[in-house]
């Protein structure tokens, strides 16, 4: 199957080279050079993902990754951005992209992580419990049926994509929700950082790779918000856990 791609970037020289990049790869591949072309071209030409430039004359990516969240348009996107400081990393995943390069890039990481933004896409939710873990290591098989899984004070509802702590709704981004569910269906079982990739992006990024703490700092945001029992934990040097202590 060939997938479509939007592309907008406004540098003309790196535009170029992607897209060919990507016409070789076997993508169809839209190219656009501002924010203005991207959205109507997301409106027009229905893409299966989007690789959305941040820094862009007029709006830039950040607003038409919020533009398109806010008409409801959940498809993939990756930013593309050349600020590498946590918090413009993070402004991204607020405005609601589902991943990040950092430029300069590797054309085959772009690959990869497309690759595991159409497969995420093309399922509800990869999110299950890892090999060998059962009811009693915090899996609740027959809530699983049901889509619905609970852990402490946390709710997920799997086919309508929605998560609350107590009585307050949490607002999401799609990679966040589904790091969540993943933490919480398997409730007490310390995750490894391959083991998050693999469930989560398909991809192994490797050690060096700060792309899963941004992730799970950004949701430590969201779920153990001030006064609340910190519910989502490092275990140094392995990897996160879900539990109360």
């Amino acid at each position: 199957m060939t997938h479509s791609v939007l592309l907008a970037e406004d540098d003309r020289p790196i535009r170029t080279a992607l897209e060919r990049a990507l016409t070789l790869e076997g993508y169809r591949v839209h190219a656009v050079a501002d924010g203005i072309q991207a959205l109507a071209a997301a409106h027009r030409e229905r893409p299966d993902v989007i690789l959305l430039d941040v820094m862009m004359p007029g709006i830039d990516g950040l607003q038409v990754c919020q533009v398109l969240r806010a008409e409801q348009d959940r498809t993939p996107i990756l930013m593309l951005t050349a600020r590498v400081d946590t918090a413009d990393r993070i402004a991204g995943l607020d405005a609601g992209a589902d991943d990040y390069v950092v430029k300069p890039f590797e054309i085959e990481e772009v690959f990869a992580r497309l690759r595991a933004l159409l497969r995420r896409s093309a399922q509800p939710s990869p999110a299950r419990a890892v090999d060998g873990a059962g009811p009693d290591e915090g899996y609740d098989a027959r809530a699983a049926e049901s889509g619905v899984v609970e852990a402490a004070d946390l709710r997920i509802d799997g086919p309508s994509r929605r998560a609350w702590r107590g009585e307050r709704e949490l607002e999401l981004t799609r990679t966040e929700f589904e790091l969540l569910e993943l933490l919480v269906r398997n409730a007490g079982i310390v995750l490894d950082h391959s083991t998050i990739y693999d469930r989560i992006w398909g991809y192994d990024f490797g050690p060096g790779s700060k792309n899963l703490a941004v992730y799970v700092g950004y949701l430590r945001r969201k779920v153990d918000v001030p006064g609340s029992r910190p519910l989502i934990h490092t275990v140094r040097g392995v990897g996160y856990v879900l539990r109360e202590d």
